[in-house]
């Protein structure tokens, strides 16, 4: 089946959506985006990525071209097009187009607004993941890091030197803090207990680490928000990084640093079992 993309408006093949190169996503790196996941069929805690979106939207001063209910039609519409039951929904907004390039904000323009959707895989065989390594490096990033841009060359930079340096992902450190992930948020597990960094501008507010939270609240287990020491991060007993469609990944291995004996530890089985549950529950429309 060839994906059905939207755009502006319009539903149509992928292969045939055309944007023009004066559309200031192309030419500044100027617009947001969102990734959605889709389990079942239904869209993954869509009311929180639309408040997260809209908060980027107000941060870098583009209107929303879309109120809520068309979002969510237009979304599940976007959904029901595409074949495979779990997708990743990737949707994008820019300033639009201008009639010249100018950094500054052009008056009296319409945002251009993309969606599209890619298949997932519908199962996890939790017994088979083996976890995965990380490096870490300095975060040469921004300081609206809250704002999920498009701008992403310095995350791509820092991902591709954590891949040449044999590893999965990058950690990024900031004045001697364990921030996030090049594409992900980050956990520990210190002394049983479970950290992330909190929310501000060095880092994006994940969805998939909000409902990591919830889940660790809503079944006993004992977790902080708090600032994460590179000494902290190395002798971790447990390391997690999440994203939506990372899920929850364990860490088994940080620069030449063994972690949690070299696989996925005990709390984090944990997590990834009520993960599991909970996207069950948004399958049956138990859960959203």
């Amino acid at each position: 089946m060839v994906p059905t993309a939207y755009l502006n408006g319009e539903f149509l093949p992928l292969s045939e959506t055309r944007i023009s190169v004066m559309d200031r996503g192309f030419l500044f790196g100027d617009g947001v985006y969102e990734v959605i996941p889709v389990y079942g069929g239904r869209l993954f805690r869509l009311e929180h990525h639309l408040k997260r979106l809209q908060n980027s939207l107000d941060a870098i001063r583009i209107s929303n071209p879309l109120a809520p209910a068309e979002w969510h039609l237009m979304l599940t519409k976007l959904v029901e097009s595409n074949d495979a039951e779990d997708q990743a929904v990737y949707l994008q907004v820019t300033r639009g187009v201008a009639e010249k390039r100018d950094h500054a904000f052009p008056a009296d323009v319409t945002p251009t607004l993309f969606a599209m959707s890619t298949p997932m895989a519908e199962s996890v065989d939790i017994d088979a993941i083996p976890g995965v390594s990380a490096v870490t490096l300095e975060d040469i990033r921004w300081n609206l890091c809250n704002v999920k841009a498009i701008t992403l060359l310095p995350n791509v930079l820092l991902r591709q030197q954590a891949i040449d340096d044999g590893g999965t992902e990058a950690i990024l450190i900031k004045n001697g803090l364990a921030i996030e992930g090049a594409a992900s948020n980050v956990f520990i597990v210190s002394n049983g207990l479970l950290i992330t960094p909190p929310n501000g501008p060095s880092l994006l507010p994940g969805i998939t680490r909000d409902l990591v939270i919830e889940l660790a609240a809503n079944h006993a287990i004992p977790f902080r928000e708090a600032d994460i020491t590179e000494q902290q991060l190395f002798n971790a007993e447990e390391i997690w990084l999440t994203s939506s469609t990372r899920e929850i990944s364990p860490v088994i291995q940080l620069n030449d640093r063994v972690i949690s004996a070299g696989k996925p530890g005990p709390l984090w089985r944990r997590m990834i079992n009520l993960y599991q549950d909970h996207k069950m529950a948004i399958r049956k429309g138990e859960a959203s």
